[in-house]
């Protein structure tokens, strides 16, 4: 990677006139590689002397960030290490970071709301993809008054470098948790998630205790650049996956070239609730060899048997596909609510039996090979 000539200027950019979503400052660096000039590459200007809001004008980090071209990374020293760090921060000492900023990503008609939460660890929590964080809320622990809150375990949306491409910030995607009582039908505050409620309404400035990073199971293997990797989530179970295909195909990282193929199938329950939607299409227009993006959106499709669509209906209508890419050694991965696993094991299972193949056996052999990688909760 050739230096890149970066000029600075603060930028508010035009994107309808929503005024709901919220307000972000960035600068505009414009790259020059080897004296072509590139787009402006736009970045969250971290510094708060130079926040502004200008009014009409609101951006959304991950829109912006997907209409760029590969964005030049740094520090390189996190490519060095041959392990993933662990548990560098642990509950009894937590890390003190800062919210950068909350962002809401799922539109008016979506069930629940989304969050997406950027965090600055000033470089002292490095991470690699697919690893999670903990957070504990602030406040004490109803069942052990005294004692702090236990950690709740989030997956890490970001690459090693975070959404400012400097690697100083992680990002979480939060899906607030709120409790309503089955007869009435009304919120109970006093049962909301504790750390979801307290992440989604955190303001710019705000302290975060986090511990970790944590986790093996969900690593990108990056050995063969040319695999295949197939990516099974449901609604905030797509957090390790942005992380991958922001390393495979918006980030120039030296040392990792990707030239394989990426599958996400994403289940949500409508086009409202799709998440990082701007980012995976833009990767589906710019690299249509080596990226695949399937949605099962339970409250707007029909399964073939007219009941509504699932992840693992996707996943049987391109069964074929699927096992034969397992053959030749794709890694797979399922990463969402636990309940997802059942209805999906199930659809594998008829599909192997259609196929005259027993499903134990191969799963046994996947999981052998390292193929099978899951992280439910």
């Amino acid at each position: 990677m050739a230096h890149s000539a970066v000029s600075q200027v603060s930028v508010a950019v035009p994107v309808g006139s929503d005024s709901s979503i919220r307000r972000s400052v960035f600068k505009a660096h414009t790259l020059s590689f080897c004296g072509t000039l590139r787009a402006p590459v736009l970045t969250l200007d971290l510094s708060t002397k130079n926040a502004r809001s200008k009014k009409g004008y609101t951006i959304c980090m991950s829109v912006q960030q997907a209409n760029a071209p590969k964005v030049a990374v740094s520090p390189l020293q996190l490519e060095d290490a041959k392990e993933p760090p662990l548990n560098t921060f642990k509950p009894k000492e937590p890390y003190t970071a800062t919210i950068v900023s909350v962002e809401r990503l799922v539109g008016p008609k979506a069930p629940g709301e989304v969050c997406h939460v950027v965090i600055d660890h000033g470089g002292n929590v490095p991470y690699w993809e697919g690893q999670s964080y903990g957070v504990i809320p602030p406040g004490e622990n109803p069942k052990k008054p005294g004692n702090p809150h236990n950690v709740r375990l989030y997956s890490i949306a970001s690459t090693r470098y975070g959404d400012s491409f400097d690697g100083r910030t992680a990002s979480l995607c939060v899906r607030r948790a709120l409790y309503y009582d089955p007869e009435t039908g009304k919120e109970d505050p006093s049962k909301s998630g504790v750390c979801s409620n307290f992440l989604c309404n955190a303001k710019p400035g705000d302290k975060v205790k986090i511990t970790g990073p944590s986790g093996k199971i969900m690593l990108l293997p990056e050995d063969n650049p040319n695999a295949t990797h197939i990516m099974i989530a449901t609604g905030t179970g797509i957090a390790p996956f942005r992380g991958y295909l922001r390393r495979m195909f918006m980030e120039s990282v030296p040392t990792y070239k990707f030239g394989g193929l990426a599958w996400l199938f994403l289940g949500v329950a409508n086009s409202d609730s799709l998440l990082y939607d701007d980012e995976f299409s833009k990767y589906l227009r710019d690299y249509p060899d080596n990226f695949r993006y399937d949605t099962a959106l339970s409250r707007e499709q029909n399964n073939k048997k007219g009941g509504k669509m699932y992840v693992q209906d996707k996943i049987e209508e391109y069964s074929d596909e699927i096992f034969k890419l397992l053959d030749e050694g794709a890694h797979i991965y399922f990463c969402g609510l636990k309940g997802m696993m059942p209805g999906i094991q199930d659809t594998l299972k008829r599909v192997a039996v259609e196929r005259g193949e027993s499903w134990e056996e191969k799963l046994s052999q996947l999981k052998k090979n390292k193929q099978w990688h899951v992280e439910v909760y």
